[in-house]
């Protein structure tokens, strides 16, 4: 950073030798000494802290992108849950009305046909039921005790 070689620090020491002199030389190098590795550890965190605000607007936005990106999902998929809606509601409202024109169809041909049919025959109850009428026997699967 600084450009100070060997023989310039060798100047600098003789000079400081000969105007603090020898009895203090010691204390204020020691002073020295602290005041640097109080600037050094200054200049560190301010380092980390320009750092962790550099860090923290990566991540600030980052986030951004990702909500942007999440709320265009969701925007997509509401689109497509609509569409959906609608083309199953569509389908719906179709059969219902294809099922109720075949049954008012059958129903018309019902009431034609039931007016336009000679009366049904009333049975008495003495009468006998036509074989067309009883129940088939239902074979089992167990066999007959007897």
């Amino acid at each position: 950073m600084f450009d100070i070689g060997f023989s310039e620090l060798l100047v600098v020491a003789v000079v400081a030798l000969i105007v603090i002199g020898p009895e203090r030389l010691p204390k204020v190098a020691r002073t020295v000494g602290l005041l640097t590795g109080r600037m050094r550890r200054y200049v560190g965190d301010i380092k980390a802290d320009i750092n962790r605000e550099i860090q923290l607007e990566e991540l600030k936005s980052l986030q951004q992108e990702v909500h942007d990106r999440v709320m265009a999902a969701d925007s997509a998929m509401r689109r497509e849950v609509h569409a959906v809606t609608q083309e199953v509601a569509q389908d719906v409202r179709s059969a219902i009305a294809n099922t109720t024109g075949a049954v008012n169809s059958a129903a018309a041909g019902v009431s034609g046909a039931a007016t336009s049919s000679p009366a049904l025959e009333k049975t008495s109850p003495d009468s006998q039921p036509s074989q067309a009428s009883l129940p088939l026997a239902m074979p089992t699967d167990q066999p007959e005790r007897h």
